[in-house]
């Protein structure tokens, strides 16, 4: 019983690191065509539009990105475990990208600034008691 425990978590582990990987390939596809929209984005927003919110919110996008393909490397480098401070990381890059793309009400905006903050104290419980690798 415990040799086919040990096969299947083998097997299930080959799958998840091959998903990962290709996730990763696609992640790099996302990237590259991120960084043509920024670049699509600026360029019309410098000569013709001038509207700098969508340069940001794209800058953000591509950053976002960026973090999710170094969580992917950190997952390998790390022996096959995601650290915990890049999740804390993309979730607070994700709430600045919501609240410069979608900034409706006071309101909604309180949220998601409070929202950053418990993100923030809890990268700070986390950076203080988990060992960082």
């Amino acid at each position: 019983m415990q040799s086919i425990l040990s096969k299947l978590f083998r097997i299930l582990t080959i799958v998840m690191n091959t998903a990962l990987f290709i996730a990763g390939i696609a992640l790099c596809a996302a990237l590259v065509d991120s960084l043509i929209t920024l670049i699509y984005t600026a360029w019309e927003s410098f000569f013709v539009d001038a509207n700098y919110n969508d340069v940001v919110g794209e800058l953000i996008t591509f950053f976002l990105y960026f973090e999710f393909l170094a969580l992917i490397t950190k997952y390998f480098k790390n022996n096959f475990h995601f650290p915990l401070h890049y999740f804390l990381y993309i979730g607070i890059t994700a709430i600045v990208r919501l609240i410069i793309v979608s900034h409706d009400t006071a309101l909604d905006v309180l949220i998601w600034s409070v929202s950053i903050l418990v993100l923030v104290l809890s990268l700070l419980l986390v950076e203080k008691f988990v060992q960082r690798d």
